[in-house]
C-alpha cells in the first residue's frame, strides 16, 4: 500500500523559535532506530511494550470496499504518526470477523506468508480484537499484533503534554491493558478462596496472591487513583469557566475530525501560536484564547483534541474532563477536512462523538470546510448541496475567513438590553467593560462624559444605568 502521510512537508528545515515551532522541532527529532532485545516468540513475553517499527495492516469488512479502503489508508496515517513504516495492507471481505483469529484461516495463513516475505514485526487490525483474537492470530502470524484501539492509545501516549493529559491517557491505557493481561503456567494459578482461604483443609497452603492478580490488583489501584487525580484537577476547570462566565465572555468551541485544520484555523483566526503538524492527534492539549468579532465583541476560541473514526471509548471516557468545556460553549465551530475522500464520514464520527457530551446538543453549531483551495471541485460541490449553510474557508490562504467571521458573530449571543446613557470620565472602567462584553453602537465624548449607545447584559446594564448623568 502506498504511504498515505508522506512525512516530507511536516519535517522541520530551518529552526524555528516559536512556541509551536520548538514544539513541532521536538517531535521531528525524535527517531525510532529499530534497535530491540525483544524475543522472536512472542508467545514467550508475558508484558510487552507497544513497538512499532515494520507494520502490515489487516481489515475485515462486510459494505461498500471504498469505505474499507478510506479506513485502511487512516489507520496507516495513525501508524505513521505512531512512528512506524507501512509495508501493506490486506483486506478481506466476509460477513463478519472470524471469532477465533479475526481473519479466516486461510487467510490468516496468507497473511503469515506476506508477513515473512516483508519482513514485518507488527501486525496492526483496522478494528478492536479481543484478547482470544489476538493471541490466537499471533499464534499464526509469529510477530505482535496490535489492534485500532492500541494505536490511537499509543499515540496520545506520545503527544499528551499537560499533567491533566498524561493521567487521562494513562486511565484509558490502563482500561485497555486490565482485560488483557496474559500468565502462563503456575503464575494462572489463582489463590484459595472459601473456608480454605481461612486456614481449614487441604489447599489452604498455596502459593497465596500470584503475580497476575497482584498485577491486576496494582493496576485497578492505579487507575482509582488516577481518577482521584482527574476529579481533583476539575474544581481548576470550573473556576476557569466562572471567571469567563463572570466577565461573561461568550465561548467558541473548535470540534473536528483529527488532522481536518482546527490549530490552523485557530492560528490564521486569532495570530495564536499552536503547534501545526500534517499528523493525526498533533493536537491532545486544549489552547484557548480570545478574539474579537468584527463588531467589537470579545468572545474565546478553545482548540479542542481531534475525533476520529471508532475512537476507543477508553478515551472517550478519559478524556470527557477536557471535552465537556465543549458542553460549555455557545457555539461549536465544526471543522471538516474538504479534501479527504468521506468528509461525510468524518461529519458523521465527530457528530456521534459529540452526541456522548452532555449539553453539546443544544448547542448551535457551524459546519466550516476547510482545505477549499486543494478540493476537488465535485467534492466541494457535494458539500454545498448537502450542507447549504456551511462556511468554506482555507487556514493556509485565508480565503472565506471574512465570512467565517461574519458567520461566527452572527451565531454569538447579543446582549439583550439597550443602553443609552452618559458615564463619568471618572468611570471609565464601565466604558471599558461595555467594549469587552457588549455590544458598542455608537461613542461620543460630551462635556459631562461618554455617550454610550449600545447593548449589555442585565448586570452591566444596571451598573450602567446607576452611573448615568446624561
Amino acid at each position: 500500500m502506498a504511504r498515505v502521510l508522506s512525512r516530507a512537508g511536516t519535517a522541520v528545515q530551518t529552526h524555528d523559535f516559536t512556541t509551536a515551532g520548538r514544539e513541532a522541532e521536538e517531535r521531528a527529532a525524535l527517531t525510532r532506530v529499530g534497535l530491540s532485545t525483544e524475543l522472536s516468540d512472542v508467545t514467550e513475553v508475558e508484558y510487552r511494550q507497544l513497538r512499532l517499527e515494520k507494520v502490515v495492516l489487516v481489515g475485515v469488512h462486510s459494505g461498500k470496499e471504498a469505505d474499507a479502503v478510506n479506513s485502511l489508508h487512516e489507520l496507516a496515517a495513525l501508524a505513521e504518526t505512531a512512528g512506524s513504516q507501512v509495508l501493506d495492507g490486506v483486506l478481506q471481505r466476509r460477513p463478519h470477523p472470524d471469532p477465533a483469529t479475526y481473519l479466516g484461516s486461510g487467510k490468516a495463513e496468507e497473511l503469515a506468508e506476506l508477513v515473512a516475505a516483508l519482513g514485518a514485526d507488527t501486525v496492526v487490525a483496522d478494528s478492536e480484537l479481543t484478547p482470544s483474537q489476538r493471541r490466537a492470530l499471533e499464534d499464526v502470524v509469529k510477530v505482535k499484533v496490535v489492534d485500532r484501539t492500541a494505536l490511537i492509545l499509543d499515540i496520545f501516549a506520545q503527544h499528551a503534554k499537560s499533567r491533566e493529559g498524561k493521567a487521562q491517557v494513562e486511565l484509558a491505557q490502563l482500561e485497555y491493558l486490565l482485560p488483557r493481561l496474559r500468565g502462563w503456567g503456575e503464575s494462572m494459578s489463582r489463590q484459595a478462596g472459601g473456608r480454605v482461604a481461612g486456614g481449614e483443609g487441604i489447599g489452604s497452603r498455596g502459593p497465596g496472591e500470584t503475580k497476575i492478580e497482584l498485577d491486576r490488583r496494582r493496576i485497578r489501584t492505579r487507575m482509582a487513583r488516577l481518577r482521584q487525580q482527574i476529579a481533583a484537577m476539575a474544581p481548576a476547570r470550573q473556576t476557569k469557566r466562572s471567571r469567563r462566565a463572570a466577565g461573561r465572555v461568550p465561548a467558541v468551541a473548535i470540534v473536528g475530525y483529527t488532522n481536518a485544520g482546527k490549530s490552523s484555523l485557530l492560528n490564521r483566526l486569532t495570530g495564536a501560536d499552536v503547534m501545526v503538524l500534517n499528523a493525526l492527534f498533533a493536537t491532545l492539549d486544549p489552547t484557548v484564547r480570545r478574539h474579537r468579532t468584527p463588531d467589537g465583541r470579545e468572545y474565546t476560541l478553545a482548540d479542542t483534541v481531534g475525533f476520529v473514526r471508532s475512537l476507543p471509548h477508553q478515551l472517550v471516557e478519559a478524556f470527557r474532563s477536557t471535552l465537556e468545556e465543549v458542553g460549555y460553549s455557545d457555539l461549536i465551530v465544526h471543522v471538516v477536512d474538504a479534501s479527504h475522500p468521506d468528509p461525510e464520514g468524518q461529519i458523521a464520527a465527530v457528530r456521534a462523538v459529540l452526541a456522548q457530551i452532555d449539553g453539546a446538543g443544544d448547542i448551535p453549531e457551524l459546519l466550516v470546510c476547510n482545505k477549499s483551495d486543494i478540493a476537488p471541485l465535485d467534492a466541494l460541490a457535494a458539500l454545498r448541496a448537502a450542507h447549504p449553510d456551511a462556511v468554506f474557508v482555507s487556514a493556509h490562504t485565508g480565503a472565506g475567513f471574512a465570512e467565517l467571521e461574519e458567520r461566527i458573530a452572527a451565531l454569538l449571543p447579543v446582549p439583550d438590553e439597550a443602553v443609552d446613557v452618559v458615564v463619568p470620565y471618572g468611570r471609565g472602567e464601565l466604558v471599558a467593560q461595555l467594549h469587552q462584553e457588549g455590544l458598542v453602537e455608537r461613542e461620543e465624548h460630551l462635556e459631562r462624559g461618554t455617550h454610550l449607545v449600545g447593548r449589555a447584559n442585565a448586570a452591566l446594564a444596571a451598573e450602567l444605568n446607576r452611573a448615568d448623568v446624561g
